[in-house]
């Protein structure tokens, strides 16, 4: 087996489509098309269904795409070391974070890492609707931040970071910040803003739901900076983790009786793929005192 049948076999996997495949391979489709029958006749069964537009690939194919992916991490790994080395240039690593995951605890960490590392140059991700733990496996983050752990899988290193508590958001000029833990009761007399992109919202809905507590949200919104702004002008309320306050204007307070709270998390590849900067930062955050 050759190194370039991997990026050979990745970009077919990715695109289903030999000449599409050869060209970004910077190859002729003829050459690429010997290459993945070489590489079939070595794994010993085919790797994709030859179907003209539904070609598809192969319960093996669909295998040996995971392990090419992680190999191609690795080598991308394997150049930037060498860089590293050769050129004293930095290491950039890739994080992405949950929407619902405020920058508020984390600012001060990154600034540690960045001060302990001093070669790693730190690049934030927004982790996007469809994407989750499977970008980390092919290598296009080096980590994601996460509200709750994620499936377990033996090729992912989890580590715990801090939980919170949801709470009830609101302007400080508010009625209800006036008190330090707020009555359930209260709150459907206030207009309520529904963040949709929270991973609890159902648990939520539920909580209330049991109390015999309707809450009808006029305004709904995926971004959070949307929701916190509205919030924060004192329009509404909203629930939301504890340290997730960013609004200027916006404070929280606890619920009675509303015990739902979520456990951060950063997830990495685990072995020997995942670069040693990120290992680092990943081991200081297992053990950083977060407030």
């Amino acid at each position: 087996m050759e190194l370039n049948q991997v990026e050979y076999f990745v970009n077919l996997a990715e695109t289903l489509n030999f000449t599409t495949a050869a060209r970004l391979s910077g190859v002729s489709q003829p050459s690429l098309t010997r290459s993945i029958r070489r590489l079939e006749e070595e794994l010993g069964g085919p790797l994709i269904y030859r179907d003209g537009k539904n070609s598809r690939l192969t319960a093996l194919g669909q295998e040996i795409e995971k392990d090419f992916k992680q190999v191609q991490l690795a080598l991308r790994s394997v150049r930037q070391h060498s860089d590293s080395w050769a050129l004293g240039s930095q290491c950039v690593l890739d994080i992405a974070v949950a929407p619902s995951v405020s920058p508020n605890a984390f600012t001060s960490f990154f600034l540690r890492a960045m001060e302990e590392n001093p070669t790693v140059w730190i690049k934030i991700h927004a982790l996007q609707p469809n994407e989750d733990t499977a970008e980390i496996l092919s290598g296009k983050y080096h980590a994601c931040i996460l509200p709750r752990q994620p499936k377990p899988d033996v090729k992912l290193d989890v580590r715990p970071l801090f939980r919170e508590r949801f709470v009830l958001g609101c302007a400080a000029q508010h009625p209800l910040a006036s008190v330090d833990v707020v009555r359930a009761a209260d709150l459907a007399s206030f207009p309520y803003v529904d963040r949709l992109r929270c991973e609890f919202r159902d648990r939520i809905q539920e909580h209330f739901f049991r109390q015999e507590i309707v809450m009808r949200p006029r305004f709904r919104a995926e971004r959070e900076d949307w929701v916190q702004r509205v919030v924060a002008d004192g329009h509404a309320i909203c629930i939301l983790p504890e340290h997730s306050g960013a609004a200027p204007g916006l404070v929280t307070r606890p619920i009675e009786g509303l015990s739902l709270e979520r456990e951060l998390v950063i997830v990495t590849v685990s072995g020997s793929t995942t670069p040693v900067e990120m290992r680092k930062i990943a081991q200081l955050a297992s053990r950083y005192a977060w407030s």
